[in-house]
């Protein structure tokens, strides 16, 4: 055995994913599903390290170095990303520091997890410089495989969701089961594993008090989403769309250890949707609002446009929640429909004032070239995007993520996916969205960079933010706004 029975790894990669705004406008976040494994299997008396190649820099190089030096009996390269859809753009970094590794330590055995991975298991194990592929969301089969390792288990075939070629034939065991009790077992509390002095917020959820963005972290309440969009992965690890919530007491026993612990204020709750369950959100809330630190909190969780409700905003304000970030998505209803998303621009509007009254901030979150969109209809989004107004805008094309019913519909379809994962990116340079019945890859992806430039370089914007937060936000926000993304799609379309 080695000096450590596992090393998880998270990988990083922001310079391609992002290209300049990674430095230092995105946030750099705690690897949630890192620190749920390791705690998983602390508990059942693994030994474990935890190196977030992402907070701390690391090269390729510096991390095979590492797990030479470490020699652990298992490296688990976790790849789910901070948002679903992110994990699909993280399997470059994932696939490059596999390969150092095995190039520095060729008898390394590596498994990979995440929901790229649970999305694709044989394109990954026939990719990626690994040993095994996990299909799931990883606790269960890394506890066996562990015990397997150890000689407490005597076959792989019992490795519940594990993947693997066996005398170069492929091998697949059944999924492991889900785990429900998330207080229990999937706790996370591995702060102390995690370099907590490198992690940041957001620029835009620190517009008013830029000092905020550190200390920071990003906590969970709920696992999966009970919703199906066409262009969501987010239910690839745990194949359905069941929807597991902690206790409100252990979610506000974690913020109350970390600002104590680390003097957090500034937080993300990652859940894809936080204001669901009334009885669930609504017990963190008045379990918040009651702490005597409840005013000095920055919280930003997600919503939808039909499951906010007027009359519980102003509880959420006085649990520190002063973001919401609402799904809108498109400013035609047909194109709304076709994502299942079927609410009005009158409630959008409706609601979109209600949280601001509030005092919540909203980001509004847009997606260009979903399967029924023409230039007219995006045009309406990014004019609906303008009209509201909200606080801050995230600007996405539609993309065929592995694991999102839209990839199954692009492959029924033929229709041209990105060549890299990295293509995934919305941000990279080799970025490749969906094509629709009337508009390329290109003519989507010029409109959502334009849109982004028009939207932030909008006075009626601009006067907004001076006037909600400061002048000093304001030329922040004017700043960010001059940076230009290249796109090699974009390049080859004006050659």
């Amino acid at each position: 055995m080695g000096l450590l029975d596992l090393l998880i790894i998270t990988p990083g990669g922001r310079e391609k994913i992002y290209q300049g705004l990674g430095q230092t406008l995105t946030a750099i976040e705690p690897p949630l599903w890192s620190r749920i494994i390791a705690g998983y299997l602390l508990d059942r008396n693994h030994t474990l390290e935890i190196v977030d190649t992402e907070a701390m820099e690391w090269g390729n190089d510096r991390s095979a170095e590492y797990v030479a030096e470490k020699k652990p009996c298992l490296v688990a390269m976790v790849v789910f990303g901070h948002q679903p859809s992110a994990s699909t753009q993280m399997m470059v970094s994932a696939g490059e520091i596999c390969a150092a590794i095995k190039h520095r330590s060729p008898d390394q055995d590596i498994i990979i997890v995440g929901g790229h991975v649970s999305a694709l298991p044989e394109l990954t194990l026939g990719e990626e410089a690994v040993d095994y592929v996990c299909v799931g969301e990883g606790p269960v089969t890394l506890d066996l495989l562990l015990k397997y390792k150890k000689g407490q288990i005597d076959s792989l075939d019992d490795v519940k969701g594990l993947m693997w070629k066996e005398g170069g034939l492929l091998k697949s065991n059944e999924r492991a089961p889900i785990i429900k009790d998330l207080d229990a077992d999937l706790h996370g509390n591995v702060w102390h594993l995690l370099p907590m002095e490198k992690y940041r917020a957001h620029n835009w959820q620190c517009f008013g008090e830029m000092d905020s963005r550190q200390p920071y972290a990003s906590i969970y309440t709920t696992l999966g989403c009970p919703y199906k969009c066409v262009f969501c992965c987010i239910n690839a690890p745990f194949d359905s769309n069941r929807y597991r919530c902690r206790s409100p007491e252990s979610v506000v026993a974690e913020i109350d250890y970390l600002y104590s612990a680390y003097g957090v204020k500034t937080y993300k709750i990652i859940d894809e949707m936080f204001v669901l369950k009334d009885r669930h959100y609504l017990a963190i809330c008045e379990l918040l609002a009651a702490k005597p630190y409840a005013a000095e909190l920055n919280i930003w969780a997600y919503a939808r446009v039909d499951t906010v409700k007027e009359d519980t905003l102003s509880l959420m304000r006085k649990a520190g929640i002063r973001w919401l970030a609402l799904g809108i998505e498109s400013g035609s209803e047909l194109v709304r429909d076709g994502a299942e998303k079927s609410f009005s621009l009158s409630e959008i509007k409706d609601i979109v004032a209600a949280i601001q009254k509030a005092d919540i901030n909203v980001i509004g979150n847009y997606i260009f070239g979903l399967p029924d969109d023409t230039y007219e209809s995006m045009r309406e989004t990014l004019d609906l995007a303008k009209d509201l107004n909200c606080e801050f805008a995230n600007f996405y094309s539609a993309m065929a993520y592995p694991g999102s019913p839209l990839y199954g519909i692009a492959n029924i379809n033929n229709w041209a996916l990105p060549e890299k994962w990295s293509g995934y990116s919305q941000h990279s340079v080799d970025c490749q969205p969906l094509p629709t019945d009337t508009l390329t890859s290109a003519d989507v992806l010029a409109f959502r960079d334009q849109a982004f430039h028009e939207y932030f370089d909008n006075q009626s914007y601009l006067n907004m933010i001076e006037t909600r937060f400061d002048i000093e936000t304001r030329q922040h926000v004017e700043s960010m706004s001059t940076t230009r993304l290249s796109r090699n799609i974009l390049k080859e379309q004006q050659v």
